[in-house]
C-alpha cells in the first residue's frame, strides 16, 4: 500500500473536540503514532493512515459516530494554507475546485477531488485512498464537511446542494449531520460527494483577486516541482478514477498522461512496480469499503472494481484474500462482535 503524507493542520480542533466528549487528546495521539509537536506546526506533514486511525479510534473510544463531523464543524479557509488563499482568489467556484485539485497533494496526498457533470447536475467526488479497511468513515465525513462549509463560505449561507452523498451506512442519530450539511444525506451510495446544479460551479466569487491569485499560485507551482508525482502516483489516481467506468486499462491510462503504454510501464518499472500491481492495490484498498456493508449487492462491488463478471470478482477475492466474500464478513462481523464485547 502506498504510503501518503498529510499536513498537519487536518488536526485542527482536534483537541477540542476530544476533550468535549471525554477523551484524553494526548493519550489518543501517542496510541495513534502522532507526536503532539504535530499540533504546533500546521505544516507539519503526517501520515495520513495515522490521522485516520486517530479520528476512528477516537469515535470508537468516545462511543460517538459523528466525531469526524464535529471537526469540521468549525473549520475555516484558513485552515487549509496557502490552498484556501487559491480558492478565494478565483474567478468562480469551477476555477477554485479546479486549482483545489490542482495543488490538493500540497495538502493531502491521500486525497483526490475529480468533478463529474451529467444533464445539468454536478458530483463533486472525494476519495480518500491509503486507509485501512475500518478507519475511513470519520475521514470521509471530516473531508466532506470541510468540502460543504468551503463551498457555503464561497456561495453564500443560502446556498444548498442537491444531495450530500456517503458510501458507509446511515448512523444511529443524524442530528449532527443536520446541523453541519442542513441538506439532504444518502447513505451506502457508490461514492463520497456533493451533488449540486452544474450551474452552481459558475457562481462568481465575490473576493477574486487575480494579482493575488497569481502570486499565490506561483508560490504553489513551485512547490509542486519539489514534490512531483512519480509515474506510480499518476497511475495510481487514474486507476481509482477510471475502475468503476470499466474502461480502466494500461492503454486509458497511457492516453490520460498523454504517453504511449511502453512509456508508462518502463516508468513504472523503474519504480519497481507494475500496472497490474498498482491495479491490484486499488482494487484492494477499495474492496474493503465495499464488502463491509452487507446490503450492497456483489454484482454491484465487482462492478465498482472494473471487473467484468461477478465471477471474475469472486475468483479475485478469493485468490487475494484465501476465502469467499461470505466468509470473509462472517469473520469481520465475529471479529467486530469480539471487540466490541471487550470494550
Amino acid at each position: 500500500m502506498m504510503s501518503h503524507l498529510l499536513r498537519s493542520a487536518s488536526l485542527t480542533n482536534y483537541v477540542e473536540v476530544a476533550r468535549s466528549v471525554g477523551l484524553d487528546p494526548y493519550q489518543q495521539l501517542s496510541a495513534a503514532g502522532i507526536n503532539r509537536s504535530a499540533l504546533l506546526d500546521p505544516d507539519i506533514m503526517i501520515p495520513a493512515e495515522a490521522v485516520g486511525r486517530l479520528l476512528e479510534t477516537s469515535a470508537q473510544v468516545a462511543a460517538i459516530e459523528d466525531f469526524g463531523l464535529r471537526m469540521a464543524e468549525t473549520r475555516q479557509l484558513s485552515n487549509l494554507g496557502p490552498l484556501g488563499f487559491v480558492v478565494q482568489g478565483q474567478p468562480t467556484l469551477r476555477k477554485a475546485l479546479d486549482s483545489t485539485t490542482h495543488y490538493l497533494r500540497l495538502h493531502n496526498e491521500a486525497l483526490h477531488m475529480r468533478i463529474e457533470e451529467t444533464a445539468g447536475i454536478a458530483i463533486i467526488r472525494q476519495d480518500i485512498m491509503g486507509l485501512p479497511a475500518g478507519s475511513v468513515r470519520q475521514a470521509v465525513e471530516l473531508v466532506l464537511g470541510v468540502l460543504y462549509r468551503l463551498l457555503s463560505m464561497i456561495l453564500g449561507p443560502h446556498w444548498k446542494p442537491r444531495s450530500i452523498c456517503f458510501t458507509h451506512e446511515a448512523p444511529a442519530s443524524l442530528a449532527m449531520h443536520a446541523r453541519v450539511f442542513g441538506a439532504p444525506l444518502e447513505f451506502k451510495r457508490d461514492f463520497d460527494g456533493i451533488v449540486c446544479v452544474a450551474s452552481d460551479l459558475d457562481a462568481a466569487i465575490p473576493t477574486y483577486d487575480p494579482v493575488m491569485a497569481h502570486l499565490v499560485r506561483r508560490y504553489l507551482d513551485s512547490m509542486l516541482v519539489q514534490s512531483n508525482a512519480t509515474m506510480a502516483d499518476k497511475v495510481h489516481k487514474l486507476v481509482l478514477a477510471l475502475l468503476p467506468s470499466g474502461e480502466c486499462s494500461v492503454d486509458r491510462v497511457a492516453q490520460h498522461l498523454g504517453v504511449d503504454r511502453r512509456t508508462v510501464h518502463r516508468h513504472l518499472a523503474h519504480g519497481g512496480v507494475s500496472y497490474s500491481s498498482i491495479v491490484d492495490a486499488v482494487r484492494v484498498e477499495l474492496v474493503m469499503r465495499y464488502v463491509e456493508s452487507r446490503d450492497r449487492p456483489l454484482s454491484e462491488v465487482a462492478t465498482l472494481l472494473g471487473f467484468s463478471s461477478l465471477s471474475a470478482f469472486s475468483r479475485w477475492f478469493g485468490g487475494r484474500f484465501g476465502c469467499s466474500v461470505s466468509t470473509w464478513r462472517g469473520k469481520n462481523r465475529s471479529a467486530n462482535s469480539n471487540g466490541l464485547r471487550q470494550e
